[in-house]
């Protein structure tokens, strides 16, 4: 008899739907079939059951954070049970030690963590019996008996356990030694705050940090440009004036000049140019281009769109979410005729069909075995649901897989792009630039997909030599604008090109390749642990960094914990361990030397530290995981007190009457501290705060209460 392990419940229940099964406590009993002709049982762990250690529990020393305890590197690292999952996990280890018990199926996702969660299991447990591994990529009754019925070794797969493994004591070396060792000496300095840092946390804050920094000290310059409306014979079209391609001017005097001069006078077409371009269909979804294109297209966080995309995953709608590959084997693109008959019955797809190309069996850009990872492409499967009865979200995102593969099955797109040189005068040039659309192609379906579309500029028919003269010739002026703040989709794709802004074309790329920071299953819960620890802040979908986060970056300076690089190369080589080709048991080593060095660094380090700028009232000391609120004052509305809740200041009687008195922390953009909300609750005038941007204006002022309203006060 065989006991199978799957990753969770609602995954088992999948796994055993094709047979006739009842249903125990904490596990599923299938009746004998001709899978398992002695019958099996089916049983779940719940995420991950078993955790690492913590410190003290190596060393009873490493209780007490102190420098003097630093780096703590066990000598071997160990699992506990989590104590809220102890009853699953007695009930998946008393069903591995039954005797008639004689081989386990791991059925735990297809990946990294999938074969750590539940290896460590069956290690936790003491148990040694042999055991085969369940590979499947997406759960419909036909791929689940085909997995079964192509059951494979669990060497073929211990590598990947290897890698998750590595991964895991890694972070814990690096984390538990980084968290300790700042905390402890930004203490020292008088920030009394629980700081955590990571080996691939830290990192994508500093990209969200020096963003921010990028912003700050940005100067707005104005600029003006000249436009000129040209009559060509009768055809009429505007352009740009430009200097050795540059079209902004630095003083209005100028560009005033220069229109009163080309008012009225004579042009000619003096160079015409297109360029005809072809645009190929985008690549098939991996998880971070999902999510990217999630976010751009319905502000979905990351992990909204993971959950999401694993609900249609257990549902059977959808291939295995946590993908790293853009492509598909000769067998599953041997299967999309099948899954487009079905998408073309439904209503929202039918228009699309018949599509130009019936298959893509042969296209490279799609089908390719050889960079087809541990999984394909996300794509929809045969189950194809009636998209009409999906929840809102769900329609979302299976919308964009199942038209990214439609999309795929039609020719490219085709544009032709003009660019015409006007000179006026014989001495002023302008420039004009349009585009026109030549073959829709694949437009025809994914038209937009998120992207906001530039409207097309189109050019009159004109012809190298010909004259007019200009109808008219103004003055626009113009700013120059800070970059722009990350939106959650753009961070999750500088995390997977290790912090490098690339241009469309280059992403394209780049998407389909393991790199980066994190993992395709990592990054959505990094990104919402900077949210959770309350360095980063997410408004209206753009990623702001907040003062902790600067702080925290501030401090580690340029060390290797804040390199995106040094990360990167982490992510390799733990992929290499994956693959059979890299020592766990080198790297680990490094590891523990890293762990070390980022100890002695951050020593180093603080004796430059200077924090005499930061309001340090504002950083309570809280043990993690824990909320203590600092009261501020009395509350305006009722008889509570006003308490510091981390994001805003809040009335403690919130829970009892629901008092909704709030003072806001950021008032345009600048961070309200508590000495300065004691004042505002007493009564008074604010201390003079500097900075305040409203648009382009800088400006300081102290703040005050008048009509129960914030006022900016301003000096004489």
């Amino acid at each position: 008899m065989k006991v199978l392990i799957a990753e969770k419940p609602d995954q088992a229940m999948k796994l055993a739907a094709p047979f006739t099964y009842k249903k125990r406590d904490g596990y599923i009993e299938v009746a004998p079939n001709s899978y398992f002709p002695n019958g099996a049982y089916f049983t779940w762990a719940v995420g991950h059951i078993c955790e690492l250690l913590a410190p003290e529990e190596y060393d009873a020393s490493w209780k007490r954070w102190s420098v003097t305890t630093l780096p703590m590197i066990p000598q071997a690292f160990q699992y506990k049970v989590t104590k809220s999952k102890a009853k699953q996990f007695n009930v998946i280890r008393g069903l591995l030690k039954r005797s008639e018990i004689k081989e386990i199926i791991h059925a735990g996702d297809a990946g990294r963590e999938g074969e750590l969660i539940v290896r460590t299991i069956i290690k936790v447990a003491g148990v040694r019996k042999p055991m085969k591994r369940l590979w499947i990529s997406s759960l419909t009754e036909k791929a689940v008996k085909e997995g079964f019925a192509n059951l494979r070794s669990e060497a073929d797969t211990r590598n990947l356990y290897e890698e998750a493994y590595s991964r895991a004591c890694a972070d814990w070396l690096v984390g538990m030694n980084a968290s300790r060792i700042y905390t402890i000496l930004m203490k020292q300095h008088g920030i009394s705050d629980v700081f955590s840092a990571g080996r691939v946390q830290t990192p994508t804050l500093a990209l969200v940090v020096k963003r921010e920094k990028e912003i700050a000290a940005f100067v707005s310059k104005p600029f003006w440009e000249v436009i000129a409306k040209f009559n060509i014979d009768g055809k009429r079209y505007e352009g740009k004036w430009h200097k050795e391609q540059e079209t902004r001017i630095d003083h209005a005097e100028m560009a005033a000049k220069i229109a009163a001069f080309c008012q009225g006078k004579p042009a000619r077409v003096k160079e015409l140019e297109i360029e005809r371009k072809e645009f190929h269909p985008p690549y098939l979804f991996n998880l971070s281009s999902l999510q990217a294109t999630a976010n751009r297209a319905f502000k979905f966080s990351p992990k909204k769109t993971l959950d999401v995309a694993q609900s249609l995953y257990t549902k059977g709608y959808l291939s295995y979410p946590r993908s790293d590959s853009s492509f598909v084997t000769k067998g599953e693109a041997a299967g999309f005729p099948h899954i487009l008959e079905q998408l073309s019955k439904q209503t929202t797809y039918q228009s699309y069909f018949p599509t130009p190309i019936a298959s893509i069996l042969t296209n490279k850009r799609y089908v390719n075995e050889k960079k087809v990872t541990d999984h394909y492409a996300i794509i929809p499967t045969e189950q194809v649901p009636n998209v009409a009865k999906l929840s809102s979200d769900e329609y979302k995102i299976y919308d964009l897989v199942a038209k990214r593969l439609i999309a795929a099955h039609y020719p490219v797109a085709i544009f032709d792009y003009t660019t015409v040189s006007t000179l006026v005068d014989e001495r002023a040039t302008f420039i004009s630039k349009g585009k026109q659309q030549i073959q829709e192609g694949w437009r025809r379906v994914l038209y937009g997909e998120g992207k906001e579309e530039e409207e097309d500029v189109l050019l009159p028919l004109l012809e190298k030599g010909e004259t007019g003269y200009v109808e008219k010739a103004t003055v626009k002026e113009g700013k120059t604008q800070p970059p722009k703040r990350y939106t959650e989709g753009q961070l999750i794709t500088l995390m997977k090109t290790a912090g490098k802004v690339l241009e469309d074309e280059q992403l394209e790329k780049v998407l389909h390749k393991t790199e980066g920071l994190g993992t395709e299953a990592t990054r959505a819960g990094i990104i919402t642990m900077l949210k959770d620890r309350n360095y980063i802040s997410v408004q209206k979908n753009q990623v702001f960094a907040t003062e902790k986060g600067i702080l925290l970056v501030e401090a580690i300076g340029d060390q290797i914990l804040a390199s995106p690089e040094m990360t990167a190369r982490w992510e390799q080589r733990l992929g290499e361990i994956g693959q059979g080709q890299a020592d766990a048991a080198m790297f680990m080593e490094q590891a523990k030397k890293l762990a070390a060095k980022i100890v002695e660094h951050a020593v180093t380090q603080s004796a430059t530290w200077d924090f005499s700028q930061i309001d340090k009232e504002q950083y309570q000391s809280r043990r993690p995981g824990k909320k203590e609120f600092t009261p501020i004052g009395a509350c305006k509305k009722c008889e509570g007190q006003i308490v510091d809740k981390g994001t805003f200041y809040g009335c403690s009687n919130y829970t009892k009457t629901k008092c909704d008195f709030t003072l806001s922390k950021k008032i345009l953009g600048k961070t309200i501290s508590q000495a300065n909300a004691k004042k505002l609750l007493k009564g008074e005038l604010t201390s003079l705060i500097k900075g305040f941007k409203k648009g382009d204006k800088v400006f300081d002022a102290k703040l005050g209460f008048t009509d129960n309203k914030i006022q900016f006060i301003f000096e004489k």
